[in-house]
């Protein structure tokens, strides 16, 4: 696999119900504009996973009306007006439940990966 088809799977994989997950945690660790997001992923993932600001934007705003994140604009240290997001109770509450719910399906997906199948 090219790692330009690398990178597109894992866009695919991302859209597929981990972003609010990564968003969330990235919150977690405190107030964030947008694009800091997306950098905070690309970092902590080694360079595997980059989020398009296509996916990013509506996954906020969705995280937003959901209550799960609160925004307000504010500069950035260098002095730009931006729109920082941060973590409500509601969504470290979320975040909980989703971080259980990823964990209970790692452990599921490492189970099946790691047995062989018995005999029919």
């Amino acid at each position: 696999m090219s790692p330009q088809s690398e990178k597109y799977q894992n866009r695919i994989e991302l859209l597929q119900g981990t972003l609010d997950l990564l968003i969330l945690q990235t919150l977690m660790w405190g107030a964030q504009h947008g694009y800091g997001i997306s950098q905070v992923i690309r970092a902590q993932s080694g360079d595997v996973l980059q989020v398009d600001t296509g996916s990013l934007y509506p996954a906020l705003h969705r995280l937003e009306r959901q209550k799960w994140i609160k925004s307000e604009w504010r500069l950035t240290d260098n002095n730009q007006r931006a729109k920082f997001y941060q973590l409500t109770s509601a969504g470290k509450k979320r975040l909980g439940e989703e971080r259980s719910r990823w964990n209970q399906m790692s452990d599921a997906i490492g189970a099946i990966l790691a047995n062989r199948p018995e005999e029919v």
